[in-house]
């Protein structure tokens, strides 16, 4: 077992990384440690991986949430129905809620722990690739918008994140490769080195070889825990972590939320963001080109979908957390390893990577 430390002083917090984590009782019961625990989870999780959470802690006062499964119930209505159940149990501010799957069910119940009495414990037990590298670290909490992707939420880390790698054993391949986007980002945005041991390991990772899959989930927490530790709240370097995200939520926004999983979103966000950054000299083509092609490789469309229009795509960028004086920001890259925020891009070259059609019209 592999234990990653996020310094964030108080609020500190472990990261768990191994096989079989959810059959550990005693790992469980150590790190959920109140009396009283809402157990949020999802549809296709529940039947598989409940039972361990269940076993462990039934000494407990254990309630269950069972969300619907999908993009599209990471809505306030699925956050009030956990909030609904936290009242009709009667549950305390010493309750403990746990996130039993994917990015979707920690966001939401992380948003409903943040809010319930005004804050209690959570604890985050991710079962898919995507929120074991990324979404279940770090304490970003929200819930979806028609108008916007993760507008709503609050800044709530968990006491604790388990990450069974047993789990992705039974991830559908299409979640599994779109969890692959978030690991090719840390390597993009502050780790060559990696990303380029991702170009050598690539094909053992679409195999899921245990040991290839266990170096990039921790090597991908340690690259998140660095910096939610240096920037917990995404005031400065934080913000490089939504590398290829603008991009990405737009399409996800125009698609409609779920029929372009994240990761796949991000993935052509990414690829979008290094034509962008190649357009403006900042990398050379033959490193946009490297990158691309991992993208692919990974399985991941490259190209944002030709259904999505410029228009509709500047729209949902126009309503971005990082954007400032209505002025769309973008993270780009200086060279692979390193990206910095940028409001000097030039807003033809972009007009070019969105795709064709409709101007660009300023806030």
């Amino acid at each position: 077992m592999i234990r990653i430390e996020v310094d964030l002083a108080a609020r500190s917090y472990p990261i768990f990384i191994g096989s079989g984590l959810l059959r550990d009782s005693a790992l469980l019961g150590r790190a959920i440690k109140s009396r009283q625990v809402m157990l949020v989870t999802n549809e296709l999780v529940d039947p598989l991986y409940a039972h361990f959470v269940e076993e462990a802690l039934q000494d407990r006062q254990l309630r269950k949430v069972s969300l619907a499964d999908g993009e599209s119930r990471k809505t306030i209505e699925s956050y009030y129905q956990i909030l609904t159940a936290l009242l009709e149990a009667k549950f305390e501010r010493g309750c403990t809620v746990v996130a039993l799957g994917g990015g979707v069910v920690g966001d939401v119940a992380g948003f409903a722990a943040a809010s319930y009495q005004r804050g209690v414990s959570f604890v985050q037990l991710p079962t898919t690739l995507l929120a074991q590298v990324d979404s279940s670290v770090g304490g970003k909490t929200a819930v979806n918008h028609p108008l916007g992707k993760n507008m709503i939420g609050a800044f709530h880390q968990p006491s604790a994140v388990i990450a069974d790698l047993e789990t992705l054993n039974t991830l559908p391949p299409r979640e599994f490769t779109a969890g692959l986007a978030e690991i090719i980002k840390y390597g993009l945005i502050r780790d060559r080195d990696f990303f380029d041991w991702m170009e050598t390991h690539l094909d053992q990772l679409l195999a899921r070889d245990t040991a290839t899959l266990s170096l990039a989930v921790r090597r991908s927490c340690e690259n998140k825990a660095a910096v939610v530790g240096a920037d917990e709240q995404e005031s400065g370097e934080r913000a490089l972590l939504n590398f290829g995200h603008t991009f990405g939520h737009a399409i996800e926004h125009a698609q409609g939320y779920g029929n372009w999983l994240h990761g796949e979103a991000v993935g052509a966000g990414m690829c979008m963001a290094a034509r962008l950054s190649t357009r403006m000299g900042n990398i050379a083509p033959t490193s946009r080109d490297r990158i691309i092609n991992l993208v692919a490789r990974a399985g991941l469309s490259t190209e944002a979908p030709e259904s999505s229009s410029r228009a509709q795509l500047l729209e949902a960028m126009s309503i971005d957390k990082k954007n400032k004086d209505g002025h769309i920001r973008l993270i780009l890259l200086d060279a692979i390893g390193h990206a910095s925020i940028r409001d000097d891009y030039d807003e033809e070259a972009l007009l070019e990577v969105l795709g064709p059609s409709a101007t660009f019209q300023a806030a």
